[in-house]
């Protein structure tokens, strides 16, 4: 199989290097610590929001740093968590007092890394809480039909929620609340069309014929739960709105925020016309979409595909906090 060209030095030196080239774009609106792979900006009277995950998933979450969102993102390597050190670091630098809250996408590796931090940081006085992000609803495989629910571009909403409801004073215990309650209404599905090309291998993380499209496959290429030929971006958007309808049950009473989130390569084009075709679904079933965000959010590196997220918005501060303005660079 060729190898694809991609524009880097060296697989090794990636992450540093995005990260200093992100930090020289925005010194003067943030703060980075090269050591630790930290963006982080200066600390408020507020609970301080610390996210972060493997490098790869970009913007996520260092371009989610910025007023009414997070207050530090740690970057891991490609793939890889961040080492409870670097999150010990980024608590050290953001807690003023009033506790810190971890955002943590539902991966084992993630979760034992920052639940690590949590326990040596609360033994050194600070006050620590999680909120674990489990919004993928796609099935691991077509036999078991055991469900996913690791962290994906549902993510995103959680932090901009959160993010403007701590900026209003909301205290570290209710922001737990809230993350929790949030996170019972998350729903995101996904589908390929081709997997990423990796950094250091320079070869796709799975294979797909070139008729063929991946359903429910995950960030890092786990397993979806049916290939199958590719017709339409119209196809795909039934395929992802019928799975939504029969996971959140809606009706014509409820709001929800839609998230139409590319997963690296795809063209904005491209997430148009699929959310083109998710309007007249949405028209259909009478659902009442009152905030709509379409762009790549968090991605699986270069991956080319797209992923639904729906927020159903049982509170009215929920929207209002999504529609919070924000200085941070990718919202």
């Amino acid at each position: 199989m060729k190898k694809v060209k991609q524009i880097q030095n060296s697989a090794r030196t990636s992450v540093d290097a995005m990260l200093a080239g992100y930090y020289f774009q925005n010194s003067k609106r943030i703060s980075y610590d090269p050591t630790h792979k930290l963006i982080y900006r200066p600390s408020t009277s507020n609970v301080a929001l610390i996210s972060g995950g493997g490098s790869g998933h970009e913007p996520a979450d260092f371009g989610y740093v910025g007023s009414n969102l997070l207050t530090a993102s740690v970057n891991g390597d490609f793939f890889s968590p961040p080492k409870p050190g670097a999150i010990i670091e980024a608590i050290k630098k953001t807690d003023n007092g009033k506790g810190v809250l971890l955002i943590v996408k539902n991966f084992p590796s993630d979760m034992e890394s920052f639940t690590k931090a949590k326990f040596i940081a609360e033994k050194a006085g600070h006050k620590i809480e999680i909120v674990c992000v489990s919004d993928d609803h796609s099935v691991e495989n077509s036999s078991t039909y055991s469900k996913r629910h690791r962290g994906v571009a549902g993510t995103v909403l959680i932090h901009k929620i959160l993010g403007a409801l701590a900026e209003k004073g909301m205290s570290l215990s209710d922001l737990k609340k809230a993350g929790e309650q949030l996170n019972a209404n998350l729903f995101t599905l996904g589908v390929a069309l081709e997997g990423a090309v990796l950094p250091e291998t320079q070869r796709p993380m799975f294979e797909l014929d070139h008729d063929e499209v991946y359903f429910g496959v995950g960030i890092h290429g786990e397993d979806g739960y049916r290939k199958v030929p590719y017709h339409s971006s119209e196809q795909l958007a039934i395929e992802l709105f019928n799975k939504m309808k029969h996971l959140t049950d809606w009706n014509s009473t409820e709001t929800y925020a839609v998230l139409v989130n590319g997963l690296g390569s795809t063209t904005l084009m491209e997430q148009y016309i699929f959310t083109h075709d998710l309007s007249r679904l949405f028209k259909i079933e009478n659902v009442n979409a009152a905030f709509v965000k379409v762009g790549s959010y968090l991605t699986s590196y270069n991956m080319h595909g797209i992923s639904l997220t729906l927020l159903r918005l049982p509170d009215p501060s929920w929207l209002k906090a999504l529609e919070e303005e924000t200085d941070a660079s990718h919202w």
